[in-house]
């Protein structure tokens, strides 16, 4: 891939030991052709050496916001103008939360506060502090102003401590800023993205739902916006914040759901189903709160609106995706439901065992159409979005210049 030859990328290195993956990055961009700056913390001069970086950018390393050399004593202006994308990894604690109130004490940050650049974050922290109720407020504040945040991974970390903190690897991170400047293969489309749970209320307080977090559905419409698309994202329950630059409408039920998606489809180009929708709502939601004064209780049932194959039987239905989250035989099983429903493509995913796509920041894929399988391997929904979102442009765009001849 050559999508980085020539581009402008300003590297910010932060004081951790995750430091040490910042060299395998920056080699790694270099190799992929890009021109690379490098900014680093005091904290980061503590782990690894300016010299070391220096050598693999072959350029000068940056760390005093008022350093003698640059003209005018204005280095993070120069800096700032020339990136054409900059990436923090990793990126800490304090520096995540210096962005989010724009603290500019630093080279680093005011670089990027005083830049138009895209900008991604590589967190790379002990578990507990990227849990913690004040930092996930400050990553969701940037999520909110455009910023991409890659990763963490989850896995040993250096405090020999297990959970999600770790910086992604560098060449997962270089992929992602691959797939910044492939942005036009969705320009000018329309589309719908479905995503997250449906709730349906068997009382006042009690419902029935499922596990899905939404995480893959907000992905891949953050990924169509990215690859040119104007996007909606039709929403159930969920605790995430809607993708920067997308219209998101929010729904509670499948019912909910199924109105919306109608209401929005007739200018739509591609349809991603990706909401993990209630196939059965009850009969009669009660009016209280049913009580527990029975040792049994029956609930009957009644089947919610198939949406996925109300969209593929459309008169100039869009492109039409379709999910499958499967337990077992997922191939056999989601090659039925693409042919029952007449959808143009079905993403398989697997949600059961260790690798359950459910609630977890990873995933694999799939993609079956008429013509075969493509197997996206595990590795973060961001990540996988950008990929399938490529693999649903290349088939629509097949799929419509095919009609068109």
């Amino acid at each position: 891939m050559t999508e980085l030859k020539g581009k402008k990328i300003l590297l910010g290195i932060t004081g951790g030991i995750a430091a040490y993956k910042s060299a395998v990055l920056c080699r790694e961009l270099k190799r992929l052709g890009a021109d690379v700056r490098v900014i680093m913390t005091t904290a980061a001069t503590r782990f690894i050496t300016p010299l070391t970086l220096q050598a693999l950018s072959n350029q000068p390393v940056h760390n005093d916001l008022f350093e003698a050399e640059s003209d005018h004593g204005m280095g993070h202006i120069e800096l700032a103008r020339w990136a054409e994308q900059i990436v923090i990894a990793p990126a800490s604690a304090n520096t995540i939360a210096k962005l989010a109130c724009g603290q500019a004490d630093n080279l680093l940050v005011t670089t990027v506060l005083a830049s138009h650049a895209p900008l991604y974050l590589a967190p790379a922290m002990n578990h507990a502090m990227w849990r913690h109720p004040a930092t996930q407020a400050n990553v969701e504040l940037l999520i909110s102003h455009g910023v991409k945040i890659v990763g963490p991974d989850a896995g040993e970390q250096a405090c020999g401590e297990v959970g999600t903190g770790r910086m992604l690897e560098p060449g997962e991170i270089a992929e992602h800023l691959q797939q910044q400047f492939q942005h036009n293969f969705l320009a000018e489309k329309q589309v719908v993205i479905t995503a997250g749970p449906t709730w349906e209320a068997l009382d006042p307080v009690r419902g029935l739902s499922n596990r899905s977090s939404g995480k893959m559905g907000y992905a891949l419409a953050s990924a169509c916006k990215d690859a040119g698309a104007t996007v909606k994202l039709i929403s159930g329950p969920t605790a995430l914040h809607p993708p920067y630059g997308v219209e998101c409408i929010n729904i509670t039920s499948a019912q909910q759901m199924a109105d919306a998606v109608m209401a929005n489809i007739s200018k739509c180009d591609i349809f991603i189903g990706v909401a993990a929708v209630a196939d059965y709502r009850p009969v009669n939601s009660e009016k209280q709160k049913i009580k527990k004064n029975q040792e049994t209780v029956t609930i009957e049932m009644v089947r919610n609106p198939d949406i996925l194959a109300m969209v593929a039987a459309l008169d100039n239905a869009p492109f039409t995706v379709g999910f499958a989250a499967e337990t077992e035989n997922i191939t056999s099983n989601a090659q039925q439901k693409l042919t029952a429903k007449g959808v143009d493509m079905i993403a398989a995913n697997p949600v059961s065992g260790d690798n359950s796509a459910f609630n977890s920041e990873f995933n694999e894929l799939s993609l079956i159409d008429r013509n075969g399988i493509t197997h996206l391997s595990r590795c973060s929904k961001i990540l996988l979005a950008q990929r399938m979102t490529k693999e649903i442009a290349r088939r629509y765009h097949e799929t419509y210049s095919t009609k068109d001849s």
